[in-house]
């Protein structure tokens, strides 16, 4: 009897990993940007080039994403996280906002034309 009392709460305990290690295990970040070809970094770590998809550890707290890309403005995007702790027949589960990771980066401003002085010549 005792043996079967172990298993069950063997079992039940995990089934509750999810809740009792919210952190544990890593997600899948679909990162983008227009024009493609950013180099994107998450203040996570993991980084890749624009369209691409990252695994990050399960994130416990909100953080971002920076993009850059030569001759553009260089751009972060916040990324906010909802966790839902489940019910009894709701498994636990982690929600990013925005979904996938977009980033609309525009164009670095050309340098202010250099306007040439005329040398006055006294007459």
């Amino acid at each position: 009897m005792r043996l079967i009392a172990f298993a069950v709460t063997g079992l039940i305990l995990a089934g509750c990993g999810g809740t009792l290690f919210p952190g544990a295990g890593t997600m899948d970040i679909a990162l983008q940007s227009t024009p493609p070809g950013a180099d994107a970094i998450t203040s996570l770590g993991p980084s890749c080039r624009t369209p691409c998809t990252v695994a990050v550890p399960s994130p416990t707290e909100d953080f971002s994403v920076s993009f850059a890309l030569t001759g553009f403005q260089p751009m972060t995007v916040p990324v906010r996280i909802t966790r839902s702790v489940g019910g009894r027949f709701a498994p636990p589960f982690t929600s990013l906002n925005p979904d996938p990771v977009v980033a609309q980066l525009e164009p670095v401003a050309p340098p202010p034309r250099r306007v040439k002085k005329k040398k006055m010549v006294a007459q």
